[in-house]
């Protein structure tokens, strides 16, 4: 039997929304909350475009296509679970309590951006909320996360952490650096690889000869799945059970989520280039949220008056943020020194009294 005819890919509901498998339906409140979810970080990204076109911010990275894997993941997390994000992952970040405010400041850089103008827009972090910043270089979060989960399992906690990725990220050495150490000391974390056909402009076919990459997973003794990635209520099936077993210290597992990137993979790129459209329209009709919302038709549960009353209520809140954070000035020149080191340090002073020394040469000269 080939490697990768182990590894088939779970689902709940096919794309009409009808179930293809038998689990313990989640309660209304926790369906309406997917849906929710799902919802807020599509009208999140489709605004969020916009204010790139239009300059309002520097860059953005959508989720679009891939709501299912961000909500359905987010949801079977515990509040002191740890998240290694990759770009497309703020709805698992609001779902556990990130605010939306904070992260329109923190794409805007302003001066109550958390993190102080200091990261690109989408490299958004929040402590309280156990959620690291991760890094325009690809994968280096990977081992990072399994150092954490490290720390979990010498603490003696049942927190787990979960590292995020893109497809891409296989490709570096920093993913199979982690998986090795995680397979040998039995970190306490879960691989969420969300394979979106794409890693920029190298389709999945060109990035590995694999045909999975729940497959890669072997060679490390870790343990290792497929989700269909479009469906939320299996991937968050498989998930709640899946870090359950990591709590009890049953070892690291790989997740491959099966989705489809339907917008750029920023707003830096421009997929016409390399991607034929009729691929993309196909995947259209996967599309995640249509195909939830088909499911709570048949089981039900849709109501047309809630879903519309959803809609207006995310809008109305994105666009407060947004008309509020942009009322905000910019960080003071300053907090590039500052808080960078405990002490600052010779060089570091040299910097800020010369920034010091400009800035009052500017303000002497009525220049500001």
């Amino acid at each position: 039997m080939m490697l990768e005819n182990r590894f088939k890919l779970y689902q709940v509901i096919d794309e009409e929304g009808h179930p293809v498998r038998e689990m313990e339906r989640p309660s209304d409140t926790v369906l309406w909350k997917m849906y929710e979810g799902m919802l807020m970080v599509r009208t999140i990204d489709e605004r969020m475009v916009k204010l790139q076109r239009q300059g309002r911010i520097a860059f953005y990275g959508t989720a679009l296509g891939q709501e299912a894997a961000i909500v359905g993941s987010g949801l079977a997390l515990k509040e002191g679970d740890w998240v290694f994000p990759a770009l497309r992952e703020v709805g698992v970040a609001l779902l556990r309590g990130y605010k939306l405010i904070d992260l329109v400041n923190q794409l805007m850089g302003n001066c109550d951006d958390l993190l102080k103008g200091r990261q690109m827009p989408c490299h958004y972090s929040d402590r309280r909320v156990n959620h690291v910043a991760w890094s325009s270089c690809i994968g280096n979060q990977i081992p990072q996360a399994v150092g954490t989960a490290l720390a979990m399992k010498y603490s003696q906690k049942d927190d787990i952490v979960v590292a995020y990725m893109g497809d891409g990220a296989t490709s570096q050495g920093d993913f199979h650096v982690a998986l090795n150490f995680a397979g040998v000391f039995s970190a306490r974390v879960v691989f969420f690889c969300q394979n979106n056909q794409w890693a920029i402009s190298v389709p999945f076919p060109k990035q590995t000869a694999s045909k999975t990459i729940a497959q890669k997973a072997v060679a490390y003794g870790i343990r290792s799945v497929r989700v269909d990635g479009n469906d939320v209520l299996a991937v968050y099936d498989l998930c709640r059970r899946v870090f359950k077993e990591t709590r009890e210290g049953k070892g690291p597992v790989l997740i491959e989520a099966l989705t489809y990137r339907l917008h750029a993979h920023s707003t830096s790129d421009d997929p016409s280039k390399y991607r034929d459209e009729s691929e993309v329209e196909q995947w259209r009709k996967k599309d995640p949220l249509l195909r939830f919302e088909k499911y709570l038709k048949n089981e039900g549960i849709w109501n047309a008056d809630r879903v519309q009353s959803l809609k207006e209520n995310i809008q109305n809140e994105v666009m407060e943020a947004i008309a509020h954070a942009e009322t905000v000035p910019g960080p003071e020149l300053s907090t590039m020194f500052e808080d960078v080191y405990k002490d600052m340090p010779w060089h570091i002073r040299e910097q800020y009294e010369e920034l010091l020394h400009v800035k009052n040469w500017i303000e002497k000269h009525g220049l500001s």
